[in-house]
């Protein structure tokens, strides 16, 4: 069974027991979180938009940063420099069932 799943705008291709990277989700680790399904294929049917009646179940893993990322912006012959960076925020979730 194969989902398709929707978290903060972006889309992710799901099967049972599979673990993501998904934007940053409120929670501790092992809670649990219902996510929005936008398609199902499950024994050969399909099902699309308002015809899904399937539930996604996951469980929150751990929470992560991802890789620094600098933004460094220079004037050419002023002296201006300016250096920031970041760190941005995932949820590691796995599923734990396609209903």
């Amino acid at each position: 069974m194969i989902a398709v799943i929707k978290v903060a705008g972006q889309q992710y291709k799901v099967e049972k027991d599979q673990t993501l990277y998904v934007p940053h989700i409120e929670g501790k680790a092992g809670d649990p979180v219902n996510l929005e399904v936008l398609f199902v294929h499950a024994d050969g049917k399909l099902s699309v938009g308002a015809d899904v009646n399937a539930k996604v179940s996951a469980e929150i893993v751990d929470q992560v940063a991802g890789d620094k990322v600098i933004a460094f912006k220079t004037k050419r012959r002023k002296g201006f420099r300016k250096k920031k960076g970041h760190r941005t925020l995932y949820t590691k979730i796995k599923v734990t069932g396609i209903a």
